[in-house]
Parts: structure tokens; C-alpha cells; sequence
């Protein structure tokens, strides 16, 4: 069977091309850049193609032999327009689906409460209904699969249920924390997405499914929960009726690595008691012997993935690229017009190897080699102007590949042991890129860093020049502590011998 899967950059379409081709399914990817796929260990068993949901015109080709597409996908934290954005998109690639006759659209939904009219949900979940809705018109069946809370290493729920449990031992939270929820484990709702390729051509499949856990749980029972599995003490937690969702939504912004654009959604969301009200898909694809992953298997799964630096793929793996005019700095003369650039230039008493493997680690708990104060404050700056700042870290400490998030960069491209080059992701009047390179040098190496920013405006040009003077404290000491974190490796490597 040809399963056609958006979102393969994403948290759950990362995970989910795997267990199809494990199923010996065959995999087509349908992404913005397939580049992007480049440093994924299955990129060779499948094909990617380019395209885009929000870009009609780009989807009649990827759909050509497709029995059934996966719709993982969505613009959430985009801004405020993102319901009408998501519906279109799903509109349109409904119909595209249905011109190229694939016999069924998987799509993954948000859980929802029963006796809560859609008006009133939530602005997430509303979006997920009409998301679902909008699928259908094309007149593909769909199978429409709706979960809650996904407990799982690097997803956006575990995250924000993971730092403030660990980071918060004394707690003022809202009502929300009482809300009754049917967390999942993610390896449950990949079993039933695999599940559901295979499901029969009967109209009984074409409908919306619950799919949930075995325990009901508010969220204060999962946060106490969590701190026993991970070995915290018991926190103390006070719920209280003045926190609104949109100002706990701030509170988890600041306390997280969730950015507030992403966690007033899921934070709203929480004020909705999400159960399952039934569980008929057992009877096309029936629980495992031992029963559905419960809540605490998955935390413990969760955080020994996290622990052994196995986590495939997280929330901030999906990013919103940049137009497709904006200018690359390998571009001859500078396509895009003005480029300021801060260039820094050391010899290193350390082999290329030693030197990459520094280049390699920054960010995340490792930090950018200078001023941590400087980076401190630009982050927290970032997150009040809406942006991600510093928190989302990295995927894996050691290792990056095309697309990995990188504290407010993403990685553009790598080159083992030669090229970093990082685009801004953090909130600028313009385009900016960092770039590190290693080049041997006789018995060591040479560093080259490149800061470059493509500015958008006289307030580009302003914010380049208010910066500058601090480049040599930064930018000029980032390269000094790389050059003597490498150089320090070489001596403990020779030690070791």
C-alpha cells in the first residue's frame, strides 16, 4: 500500500514513517523542502516530494498512486488567523485527494467534550472539528482519529508537563489543573494511525474515533505522578480562580520551553474535560494483549529516551519556513541587497575532529561560549516579543541534522566536520544566519565564524547598529571559548592515553 504523509518533519510524522515502512507499507513524504528529510535515518526508503497544504497548486502531483494519505499537519501558533488558514488548507488537500482518488485521508484531531457546543470549545479544538470537517468535502473517506493530552519524549504536552513539574516545587495554578483528561502514550496513537491504513472500505470506518488511555486523570494527579516517576518530591500545588487561560498561558510560556504562541492554544484547550465516549476502533484494531500503555509506562518510556539522548523527534522539529524569495547567504552578491556581516577568524590548536565535535554541541545546556548573560537576556526578550527564545534546547545533546531546532535557530545545513550554518528563528526586522565552519589547518585547524543579518526596512538597519558594539564581547567570545573548549579536549584525549 502507498501511504502518502504530511508533516514528516513534524513530531508525530517523524515518528510515524518508520512503523509504516516497518509494516512494509510503501512511504511517500509530502514536505515544504525536502531537504529537510536529508539526516532522517529512513530518508533513502522513501520518496519526498515537494509541496505545500497552504499552496493548492503544489498538491495535484504528490497525490498520483496514493491509496491513503496521512493529514498531520497544522498552523497552530501561527497567529490568530491559524483556524482559517488550517481549514483551507485541509479543504484543499481534501479535494486534491479526491481527484487523484486515494480511497482514505487519515487525520489526527483533538479529543473533544461531548456536551460542549462547538461555538464554545476552545479556539484549538474548534480548529481540529473544523479541520476534520473540511477534509471530508472532497468526499474521500476519512478516518478521523481525535486524542488528548500525548505523553511522549519531545512532545509539546509531555514538555510542558515535564518543566512544570521539575522547574515549579510550589505551584499556583488555575482551575484547569483539576480538569479530568484520558492522556495517551504517543506509541498508542502511532499503533492506531499505522492501524488505520488497513482499516475496511465500509462506511463504518469513515467517521471520527476516540482514542485515549486506560486511566482518566486530571492534571494535577498526572504533575504529582510525574515527580514520583522522575524522582522529585511531591509538589505542592494550589489551584485558584483568578488565572485565566490567557494568563496561565503566559505562566507557561515563561516556565517552559513551549513559546506563549503555541501554549495559549494547548492551554485553553485544558479547560474542557476531554474523555473518551467510546472505544469502537478496538474492533478494526484491537488493543495489545496486555492492554493499552497506561500513564505511568509512558512517562517512565518518555524520560529513559530523554535520559539515554534518544528522543527522535520533538514538538519544534515542525517550523514555519521562511517566503520562498528570501535570499540564502551562499547567494552570488548578495540577490537580497544589503548583508552586514561580523566575521571571526582563529587558528586552533586542535585537530578538525576535536573542533567540530565543539561546533557540533553548542546551544542547549552546552550554551554559545560567551556572555551567557547577553544570550539570557536576548532570549527572554524574544519570548516577551512572542517569539521562542532560548528554551527549546535541542533534540539530542551530541547530534544535529537538517531541520533540528537549536534554542532560537534552526539548523539550515551541515556538513560533518566542516559546516553549521543556523537561520534566526527569534523575532528580527530582517533575515539572520550564523555560520560555523572548520577547516584543516597543518596539525590543527582553522575556525571561521560568519554572523550575517539581511535587514527588512530602516528598522533592520537600526537594530544592526544598536547591536554592533556588543559583537566583539558576543560574537568575539564565542570564538575565543570555541578555539579553547577544543583545544581542552585535545588535552584531556591525550591524558586519556
Amino acid at each position: 500500500m502507498r501511504c502518502l504523509v504530511t508533516g514528516a518533519t513534524g513530531y508525530l510524522g517523524g515518528r510515524l514513517v518508520p512503523e509504516l515502512l516497518a509494516e512494509g507499507h510503501r512511504v511517500r513524504c509530502l514536505v515544504r523542502d525536502p531537504a529537510r528529510l536529508r539526516d532522517h535515518p529512513w530518508r533513502g526508503a522513501v520518496e519526498a516530494v515537494a509541496g505545500d497544504v497552504t499552496r493548492p497548486e503544489t498538491l495535484d502531483g504528490p497525490f498520483e498512486g496514493v491509496d491513503v494519505a496521512y493529514y498531520l499537519v497544522h498552523s497552530l501558533g501561527t497567529g490568530p488567523d491559524f483556524e482559517a488558514v488550517d481549514r483551507e488548507a485541509a479543504r484543499a488537500f481534501g479535494r486534491a485527494a479526491a481527484r487523484a482518488g486515494v480511497r482514505r485521508i487519515v487525520y489526527l484531531g483533538g479529543l473533544v467534550p461531548v456536551d460542549v457546543p462547538e461555538g464554545r470549545l476552545s479556539p484549538h479544538l474548534r480548529s481540529r472539528v473544523a479541520t476534520g470537517r473540511a477534509l471530508r468535502e472532497g468526499g474521500v473517506a476519512v478516518t478521523e482519529l481525535r486524542a488528548a493530552v500525548v505523553i511522549g519524549s519531545g512532545s509539546a504536552s509531555f514538555e510542558m508537563l515535564r518543566y512544570l513539574t521539575e522547574r515549579l516545587p510550589v505551584m499556583v495554578t488555575p482551575r484547569w489543573v483539576d480538569t479530568r483528561i484520558q492522556p495517551i502514550a504517543v506509541r498508542e496513537v502511532l499503533r492506531c494511525l499505522v492501524g488505520a491504513a488497513g482499516l475496511p472500505d465500509v462506511p463504518e470506518t469513515d467517521r471520527v474515533f476516540d482514542i485515549g488511555g486506560p486511566e482518566v486523570l486530571t492534571y494535577r494527579a498526572m504533575m504529582q505522578r510525574y515527580a514520583r516517576l522522575a524522582g522529585l518530591r511531591r509538589r505542592l500545588i494550589v489551584s485558584v480562580p483568578v488565572l485565566t487561560p490567557g494568563l496561565s498561558s503566559h505562566w507557561v510560556g515563561l516556565v517552559t520551553p513551549v513559546p506563549g504562541a503555541l501554549a495559549r492554544p494547548l492551554v485553553e484547550s485544558l479547560r474542557h474535560e476531554v474523555v473518551c465516549a467510546e472505544h469502537d476502533l478496538a474492533r478494526w484494531i484491537p488493543d495489545p494483549p496486555g492492554g493499552a500503555i497506561g500513564f505511568d509506562e509512558a512517562v517512565t518510556l518518555a524520560l529513559r529516551r530523554i535520559r539515554d539522548d534518544e528522543v527522535t523527534t520533538r514538538w519544534s522539529s515542525a517550523s514555519l519556513p521562511g517566503a520562498p524569495s528570501d535570499p540564502l547567504p551562499t547567494d552570488p552578491d548578495w540577490a537580497g541587497g544589503s548583508l552586514y556581516q561580523d566575521v571571526r577568524e582563529r587558528h586552533v590548536d586542535a585537530s578538525p575532529q576535536a573542533l567540530w565535535q565543539v561546533v557540533e554541541g553548542i546551544g542547549g545546556r552546552n550554551g554559545w561560549y560567551s556572555f551567557p548573560l547577553a544570550w539570557s537576556v536576548r532570549g527572554a526578550l524574544d519570548r516577551l516579543a512572542g517569539g521562542v527564545g532560548l528554551r527549546r534546547g535541542r533534540r539530542s545533546a551530541g547530534r544535529l541534522r537538517v531541520g533540528d531546532s537549536l534554542d532560537f535557530w534552526r539548523v539550515e545545513e551541515i556538513e560533518p566536520g566542516r559546516l553549521l550554518r543556523l537561520r534566526a528563528e527569534m523575532r528580527l526586522p530582517g533575515l539572520a544566519w550564523l555560520e560555523l565552519t572548520v577547516t584543516p589547518d597543518g596539525e590543527g585547524a582553522t575556525y571561521r565564524q560568519r554572523a550575517l543579518f539581511h535587514p527588512h526596512g530602516l528598522a533592520g538597519h537600526a537594530y544592526w547598529w544598536s547591536v554592533a558594539p556588543f559583537h566583539a564581547v558576543v560574537f568575539g567570545g564565542m570564538a575565543r571559548n570555541i578555539a579553547a573548549r577544543a583545544e581542552a579536549l585535545r588535552e584531556i584525549r591525550a591524558e586519556a592515553r
